[in-house]
């Protein structure tokens, strides 16, 4: 057995090629990082469930969450969901829970190996969205294995990837504390960790969840009580933090003059609460920044606000600043980046481009040298329309790509909504018509404005896929469109001179949507090109409904929500619920829907791949309600 580890690239492959200078039979494949590699392509080079097999697919064998006994006796805790990729090394599969759980299971026959408890839950709830989490990192240095995981209370652990006891050498008792070291006193109850973390060289590198909006309970909040997400990297064997880089940045760094008077001292979040991606090669590590504090409206941190809803890349040993792109300026629609960018080798114009592929909440995919930070194809800087609501200031301009096209709608036009009848396109048409509607980029208003995407998106951290024999980048989407409106609270109840309201989901006549179909899609862009491959609805959605109201066939519509697409050397997976739970095969080069497999449960993390002794397995999160989270593990008779 040969084992060969680059950054965190584990791959085991097992055998010898009869034939001289021909490829080894893989018997053994690892999926040693939370989106396979640290690139986060999500390919997985093996294809014994292919288009001819796929149809014998079966579940093989399920693990329940330590979280579900957890939650019958702990019953005033709740999570947000079971959203957790497994990661695979060797036989292993390591995997985290929303309540703070980490484990280990057997790969082939989901046997428990062992179950630690962070004891999360001890701090109460999480900040944003309460207690969820993503994933866990591997560690191999000699013959010592470590599993790495930030948790929803604000702690490191390095636990002992065979025993699952904490790692003693690491921090103290085997954690770190991350709220010690930003820089300010910070509340724990509002600083949280559900990523996997990076680990690039002997650094692990940490963002944080922080809420981008005053939440009712803080209406009484002053500006300062939103803790900055600042970046930091810590030593992988010690817990020692090496580096910081400020977020916001103070008087001397680039950016701090896109604070206006002085709000650099008191706006927090602008940090990155999703996942990260590097390149071990370069040493590199790519940071999708969100929105800074309150999101929706900006009028006590005038200015661009770097490094707000920027792509940053920074050298991974030393924090250093190498570049950074902003895909928006002086955000005021939650517009964060969702998700890591994936990193691509791709040829444009005979050119061979290392590179980087950004999805967006907005619709747009932003494609950048992971070098230089130079746009592969030019990113125009467009007029958008400005903030009428008193202290604002909006960006005078906003960043356009020009290629690819955006991949799912942004803005509402007459010719975007609903038309399956005169009627319903005249009762949308009435309905649009009573808010501010300029496009892509209208601000949040008093009296409410169209948002679309919404803040959920267009995409999420969900993310893309990317086949790098192909050089298509699989994206799923949604089309959401919302209502963005503030309020003016009573008069001392918050420094914030205006609060938002709600993002209000837009529903279109007769409970409808409001838009023409698809209602969510997988969109296939060649790289190199910036062409669309293919774009199909993801799913049937509600067409059934739609017959039953005596309207014509209109197709499948796609079903409301976010995919996770997984590829694969012959096939392209994406879970999905379509009134009942499944994963889909779809052929890669056209989009056509090979087979549907229903599964036990719905899938609520990404899907993952590997073998084990020649057998090839898909497994993923699933719920079947708020205490009945499980892996459900596939693979052939």
């Amino acid at each position: 057995m040969k084992y060969t580890l680059t950054g965190l690239l584990l791959i085991t492959a097992v055998g010898s090629s009869p034939v001289p200078g021909a490829q080894p039979t893989i018997t053994d494949y690892d999926w040693p990082t939370y989106a396979r590699n640290p690139d986060s392509s999500k390919y997985a080079d093996i294809d014994q469930i292919n288009r001819d097999t796929v149809g014998k697919l079966r579940v093989v064998w399920t693990w329940d969450s330590p979280d579900n006994e957890f939650l019958k006796a702990n019953t005033r805790y709740a999570h947000s969901g079971f959203k957790s990729t497994p990661i695979k090394i060797g036989n292993v599969l390591y995997v985290s829970t929303p309540m703070g759980h980490a484990a280990a299971i057997d790969a082939t026959t989901g046997e428990q190996k062992w179950v630690f408890d962070t004891k999360t839950y001890e701090h109460g709830r999480p900040a944003n969205i309460g207690f969820n989490h993503r994933g866990v990192a591997y560690r191999e240095e000699g013959d010592k294995r470590r599993i790495l995981m930030g948790t929803n209370n604000a702690f490191l652990w390095s636990l002992d990837a065979d025993t699952g006891l904490p790692d003693k050498s690491f921090g103290k008792d085997g954690k770190v504390d991350l709220t010690v070291g930003l820089g300010r006193e910070i509340d724990r109850s509002k600083y949280s960790n559900v990523a996997a973390v990076t680990i690039v060289g002997d650094t692990v590198v940490m963002g944080a969840v922080i809420s981008d909006m005053p939440l009712l309970e803080w209406y009484n909040a002053k500006q300062t009580d939103m803790p900055p997400g600042h970046i930091r990297g810590f030593d992988v064997n010690t817990g020692r933090q090496k580096w910081i880089f400020h977020s916001i940045p103070k008087p001397g760094e680039v950016g701090n003059e896109t604070w206006e008077n002085d709000s650099w001292k008191v706006t927090g979040s602008t940090n990155v609460w999703t996942l990260m991606s590097s390149d071990p090669e370069l040493g590199y590590v790519y940071l999708p920044f969100g929105a800074p504090t309150n999101d929706w409206y900006g009028g006590h941190r005038l200015g661009d606000n770097l490094f707000g809803n920027s792509i940053v890349c920074l050298d991974a040993s030393n924090g250093k600043l190498v570049w950074y792109f902003q895909a928006v300026h002086h955000d005021l629609w939650d517009y964060d980046l969702p998700a890591a960018p994936t990193l691509v080798d791709i040829t444009v114009d005979g050119k061979d481009i290392k590179a980087l592929a950004q999805v967006s909440k907005q619709g747009f995919l932003y494609v950048l040298d992971r070098v230089t930070g130079k746009p592969v194809w030019p990113i125009e800087e467009r007029p958008v329309p400005q903030s009428d609501v008193p202290g604002e200031r909006t960006a005078a301009t906003q960043p356009f790509p020009t290629r690819p096209a955006p991949f799912d709608v942004q803005g509402l036009t007459v010719d975007d909504l609903i038309d399956f009848t005169p009627e319903l396109r005249a009762e949308a048409v009435e309905m649009i018509s009573k808010y501010r509607n300029e496009g892509v980029f209208t601000p949040p208003s008093l009296g409410g404005s169209i948002q679309m995407p919404g803040d959920g998106g267009g995409a999420e951290w969900n993310s893309a896929s990317f086949d790098p024999h192909t050089s298509l980048l699989y994206v799923s989407s949604m089309s959401s469109a919302i209502v963005s409106q503030l309020f003016e609270p009573k008069p001392g109840v918050t420094e914030y001179r205006f609060l938002r309201g709600g993002n209000r989901f837009l529903r279109g006549p007769k409970r409808l949507p409001l838009t023409k179909p698809p209602y969510s899609r997988i969109s296939a862009i060649d790289l190199n090109t910036g062409d669309y491959a293919w774009v199909v609805p993801n799913g049937q959605g509600m067409r059934q409904r739609i017959i039953d109201m005596g309207i014509p066939d209109p197709g499948p519509v796609g079903a409301f929500g976010h995919a996770s697409p997984l590829v694969t050397k012959s096939l392209l997976f994406v879970p999905a619920y379509d009134g009942k739970p499944l994963l889909r095969a779809l052929d890669k080069a056209t989009g056509k829907t090979v087979h549907e497999t229903e599964l036990l449960l719905r899938a609520t993390g990404p899907a993952m791949t590997y073998m084990v002794n020649g057998k090839q397995y898909i497994s993923m999160a699933s719920m079947g309600g708020a205490k009945d989270s499980k892996l459900v593990t596939l693979a052939l008779p």
